[in-house]
């Protein structure tokens, strides 16, 4: 992005902000970027999906990208030469974010470090006027979403949460089934996840950080604790101080679309029960095992999960349910289906046999956010959506550590009349790190 059109979305978003209004870039960014300029990202994270989003980025045309950030220098030094086998250009390689965000000439952000790490350089970003695609979920607290989602709302940017199943054209197929009303009245959603191939992790004792690790920086906001391998890279989502366990890291994206079916975001109370019963002396915090109520105005959604095994409903290891009087309609990564309600021998509705879907939500995801850019176009998956679910996931993370029935005060993000579940809701960030305000 030319530092001149940075400065414009800033200036035009703080004036705005003074007055009162609204960014005038919201209306504008379609505009600004011609449909055949190059895209050229910069990516803060790149050991695991941010390296996956930075390909589904690049397989678009007019794009490339020019550096990348992590904090562990031998994941950089591999990711510089996988961009550069598949551009034919090496990126400028950074261990600090903040420097990354000053390389000239960027245009998109993608963001892709833990749950932890997403606040603060998304807001730095986001104030810098860039257009960022960051990963699910949005935050590891219902304030930082609370923060991210106003910062955007601010600053005007193009913003896509990387819950990619929004693109994926078999979901959304069943979704318009499922608005279509031939199920009749929905009394309850199920959305669960049963992992077989999520083993336990085996304690290990801590040990001194790897070689060409920033290990304090990875820490980042979140506690000083002694270097463990268990809490670093793929595992670290088991860890509370840098995600929410299963709940966050699969229930956004299953959780999203019990929501999206039902059009609605943030439930009345929620209850939740479960724990370590697989794996009680393994290394992982966060539950392999819950089940999580929540009460909207007219239906109930319950969140399922089990780490180890791949029992789950309907036959399939994941997915979402939506049962109405006349009939269930089914839906996961490999497809939907819709079984009929039998009403005195004879069924409700007709069948829909599986509908198998193409696995191409991730490159439909990567271009709904380029043509969002570029024309202007409807985000599947923005900042606004992201955050209803990602709060409404967390939301059960704390119903679970309270132990008890928890009722919500959407409007003014808080539980009513329960001050413990309240210390939930804002992160206490590590110094010299500061909780953004916006």
């Amino acid at each position: 992005m030319p530092t001149n059109r940075r400065e414009f979305i800033r200036k035009s978003a703080a004036a705005s902000a003074v007055i009162g209004m609204t960014s005038p870039f919201s209306t504008m960014k379609g505009g600004i970027l011609g449909a055949n300029e190059k895209l050229v990202c910069g990516v803060i994270g790149v050991n695991g999906m941010g390296f996956s989003d930075l390909r589904a980025f690049l397989n678009q045309p007019n794009t490339e990208c020019a550096a990348l950030c992590d904090v562990d220098s031998n994941v950089l030094a591999k990711r510089i030469k996988d961009v550069e086998k598949i551009q034919g250009k090496a990126p400028k390689g950074y261990k600090d974010f903040r420097h990354l965000l000053e390389h000239q000439g960027l245009d998109v952000i993608i963001i892709g470090t833990p749950d932890h790490w997403h606040t603060i350089p998304f807001v730095y970003a986001a104030q810098e006027g860039y257009d960022i695609y960051c990963e699910k979920p949005l935050a590891n607290t219902i304030e930082e979403c609370n923060i991210m989602e106003r910062v955007a709302q601010t600053y005007g940017n193009v913003v896509q949460i990387g819950q990619w199943q929004r693109s994926d054209t078999h979901w959304q197929d069943a979704i318009k089934y499922v608005h279509s009303g031939k199920l009749g009245k929905i009394r309850t959603v199920r959305a669960w996840s049963y992992q077989g191939w999520m083993k336990s992790v085996p304690v290990v004792a801590d040990s001194p950080v790897p070689e060409g690790v920033d290990y304090n920086f990875w820490l980042g906001p979140a506690a000083n604790r002694p270097f463990n391998k268990n809490r670093f890279h793929f595992t670290f989502r088991w860890f509370w101080d840098y995600a929410g366990g299963m709940m966050t890291d699969w229930g956004v994206h299953i959780v999203d679309y019990a929501l999206f079916g039902m059009k609605q975001y943030a439930p009345k109370s929620v209850m939740a029960m479960g724990g370590k019963f697989a794996y009680p002396d393994d290394a992982c915090e966060t539950p392999d095992t819950l089940q999580a109520i929540y009460e909207f105005d007219d239906f109930t959604m319950l969140w399922d999960h089990g780490i180890g095994i791949d029992g789950g409903y309907y036959g399939r290891s994941h997915g979402v349910g939506f049962v109405g009087n006349n009939g269930t309609l089914v839906v996961d990564r490999g497809g939907w289906e819709v079984i009929p309600e039998p009403k005195g021998g004879k069924p409700t509705l007709d069948r829909v046999d599986l509908i198998k879907g193409d696995g191409m939500g991730l490159p439909k995801h990567m271009a709904n956010f380029i043509d969002g850019i570029k024309n202007g176009t409807k985000l599947n998956c923005p900042i606004e959506i992201a955050a209803g679910v990602a709060r409404t996931c967390h939301l059960g993370n704390v119903a679970y550590k309270t132990g008890r029935r928890l009722y919500w005060d959407a409007e003014n993000s808080k539980f009513i009349n329960d001050a413990e579940a309240d210390s939930y809701l804002v992160p206490k960030y590590r110094e010299p790190w500061i909780l953004p305000k916006v």
